[in-house]
């Protein structure tokens, strides 16, 4: 996998530990910083210090849906301008115009191709360049 031209600051949300934890060490090389919630609430609070420039959020989160979770992102200053991937089961075009709906940039299906994620991550790189 290609490295990323700058350092990202990487916040990776889902309620399944395995999964979060797998997405962690696929994602955990040179250029980049991650941290883990694994519910919603406690995303918002690592959100504020942290300031990701990169969410990957499941939807299907128990205290708040993934939905819910984008647009509070979005309200806040520290992860407004983040780009926010959803990861998700619901794959019907509601589910897809939710997520538009919510503020997410891209509404991923599992199971994941993580090359799929790392591909956005690097376009969205040089994009901001």
């Amino acid at each position: 996998m290609a490295e990323p031209e700058r350092p990202w600051r990487i916040l990776i949300v889902d309620d399944n530990e395995d999964v979060a934890d797998s997405f962690a060490l696929v994602l955990e090389h040179a250029q980049r910083e991650i941290q883990i919630a694994y519910d919603a609430t406690q995303a918002l609070k690592i959100a504020q210090s942290f300031e990701p420039q990169i969410v990957l959020l499941d939807i299907g989160l128990p205290d708040m849906d993934g939905y819910t979770l984008a647009r509070r992102l979005r309200e806040s200053p520290a992860t407004k301008c983040a780009l926010l991937i959803s990861i998700s089961g619901y794959g019907r075009d509601e589910d897809h115009a939710r997520a538009t709906a919510a503020g997410i940039d891209h509404h991923l299906l599992k199971p994941l191709n993580y090359t799929v994620i790392e591909q956005l991550i690097n376009d969205h790189d040089r994009a901001q360049l």
